[in-house]
């Protein structure tokens, strides 16, 4: 018979008892009914590692599939220094089969709460070969891709790079990089207790979906062309930087594009910020007297003007609006034709103000200047061009000479197609098609596209007529083509100062022009950023055109029109 205080005490046992149980059996139903899914998760991480599995990016190629840019698969190095018995001979090992010094290796193995550090990222496959083959405790391999520029600087600017995880950075690689990247798979692999993989257990579930090919307007003959060329005027006139434009005035395919200074893509970690611009679409600049090509447009389509009146270009000085114009030899009276040709800045400034200030605005305006040609490029900027109701007194007689506008040289191109192609201002591009590499499939096109007539086929015939003369007696006798008929118009711009004075050492010198003058298939347009003297267009640019233009109709199979 149990006492009272024993009866108290079992009651309190089992109270204590049944709350032991209550609160096992609340837990038990929290983890397997209400929460079963987070303790599954959890187990499967711990036995279960994920890896994913790069896919190759997607090459750039040519108009003729020839690459410019390509991936290579190749292997890198890791470990899981927790399964390491012996960093410093590991380390000694690997050392000069990963070219890393052995202290920076020793350290990196020897942080034993990490489970997953780099040794070397995209090994050579010989080093890589025997690293598998000595079966190294907790060291392990991994594919991964490198991509490559088979033709280093040619058209580095354009390309661009891809960086160390194969994400586009630059270029045509930054703004393709969604068609290019592709899409990676997944490869589950069991673990055991110690967090070792198991082979046998290995399954590739979801392979991965390399990227698109892009195919490109660019010929890689004609790019090497024009790299070539510009290569030399660069080093010969010592400029301070420089850029061409190589396209088809029909079209607005961009066959070449060039930038100097340049670099190599294959070493894009060691290149500053100004080798890598593409100045072509980045930079700005005022154009001088390749924009008299604009003020002939509207004068000659506005009826202002016809091609034998005659402006009388005052023996070299004039002047006009509270200043003094000068041109860069006297002239006496001359025919409105050979105010173009002989590129007379008075002559010029006269012609404009027979225009006037509202027609001249929307001239300029319908040849695309103002805003962005909208090229599928990165970093385009539109340049500066002001409406009348900002002019000063003198502008009607400095902006038709290329003096208070900025301009790039993808504008400038687009001016001089409009000439050449008959009177339509039509976009630049250079991505022409995208396509699947595993199945040959087109998976996007792109087209011309014609934006707006901007003059007359009557008009632009007779620019062609004017403008073939500047090269044939004019300042641009140095873009003359043996066999073939040119036309063009040089720019000397003197550059502004901090101070807002021009500089009487600094110039911008261009060439714009066609060939052949009458049936255009080329138009090309070339800049020199700072020349040393002689820093005239027609000295430093006209000579790059020349070259450039012979050896690309040679190569197209053009023959002799003489």
């Amino acid at each position: 018979m149990l006492t009272a205080a024993q009866r108290t005490r079992l009651a309190l046992a089992i109270m204590v008892f049944l709350m032991i149980a209550a609160a096992l059996w609340g837990r038990l139903l929290w983890l397997q009914v209400l929460r079963p899914d987070h303790w599954v998760d959890i187990a499967r991480r711990q036995h279960v590692q994920v890896l994913e599995l790069p896919p190759l990016r997607g090459s750039i190629l040519d108009r003729n599939r020839k690459p410019l840019a390509l991936s290579l698969r190749l292997t890198s190095v890791f470990a899981d220094p927790r399964h390491i018995k012996d960093a410093g001979s590991l380390a000694r090992r690997l050392s000069p089969l990963l070219n890393r010094p052995e202290a920076k290796l020793l350290a990196e193995l020897s942080r034993k709460k990490r489970g997953f550090v780099w040794l070397a990222r995209k090994v050579p496959n010989q080093a890589a070969g025997r690293i598998r083959s000595m079966r190294l405790p907790g060291v392990h391999l991994v594919m991964e891709t490198q991509r490559f520029y088979p033709h280093g600087y040619l058209a580095s600017q354009v390309i661009g790079f891809a960086g160390m995880d194969s994400q586009g950075l630059e270029g045509l690689e930054m703004t393709c990089d969604r068609a290019l990247k592709g899409e990676p798979g997944w490869r589950w692999l069991s673990r055991d207790a110690r967090r070792r993989g198991i082979g046998a257990w290995e399954t590739a579930t979801v392979p991965p979906r390399d990227g698109l090919e892009v195919v490109l307007t660019l010929d890689t003959t004609i790019q090497y062309i024009a790299e070539r060329a510009l290569e030399e005027g660069y080093e010969k006139c010592r400029a301070k930087a420089a850029c061409i434009v190589v396209s088809d005035p029909s079209t607005g395919e961009i066959l070449a594009l060039a930038n100097r200074p340049s670099y190599d893509p294959n070493r894009f970690s060691r290149v500053t910020p100004d080798q890598r611009r593409n100045r072509a679409v980045t930079d700005t600049f005022e154009p001088g007297s390749v924009f008299k090509v604009v003020t002939a447009a509207v004068a000659l389509g506005t009826g202002a003007v016809k091609p034998g009146d005659t402006f009388d270009c005052e023996n070299g000085s004039y002047a006009v609006a509270g200043r003094i114009l000068h041109d860069h030899q006297p002239h006496g009276v001359l025919a409105f034709r050979d105010v173009i040709a002989q590129s007379s800045n008075i002559g010029v400034a006269k012609v404009a103000m027979k225009v006037g200030a509202d027609p001249l605005y929307r001239g300029i305006r319908a040849f695309g200047f103002g805003e962005p040609t909208g090229v599928d490029l990165p970093g385009e900027v539109g340049g500066t061009l002001r409406p009348p109701s900002q002019w000063s007194k003198p502008t009607i007689t400095t902006i038709p000479m290329g003096h208070e506008v900025a301009v790039n040289a993808l504008q400038l191109t687009q001016m001089i197609s409009v000439v050449a192609n008959g009177g339509f201002l039509v976009r630049p591009w250079i991505v022409r098609e995208i396509r699947d590499p595993a199945t040959g499939a087109l998976v996007k096109s792109f087209r011309p596209k014609r934006v707006r007539r901007v003059i007359t086929p009557e008009t632009a015939a007779e620019l062609q007529r004017i403008l073939a003369r500047a090269v044939e007696i004019g300042t641009g006798k140095q873009a003359q083509v043996a066999g073939f008929q040119a036309a063009g118009k040089t720019g000397t711009a003197q550059k502004l100062e901090p101070n807002g004075q021009y500089s009487h050492s600094q110039f911008m010198a261009s060439f714009v022009g066609f060939i052949p003058a009458g049936r255009p298939v080329l138009s090309i347009v070339v800049i020199m950023d700072e020349p040393k003297f002689p820093y005239y267009g027609g000295v430093v640019a006209a000579p790059v055109f020349k070259r450039v233009a012979a050896d690309t109709l040679a190569y197209l199979g053009y023959q002799s029109e003489t």
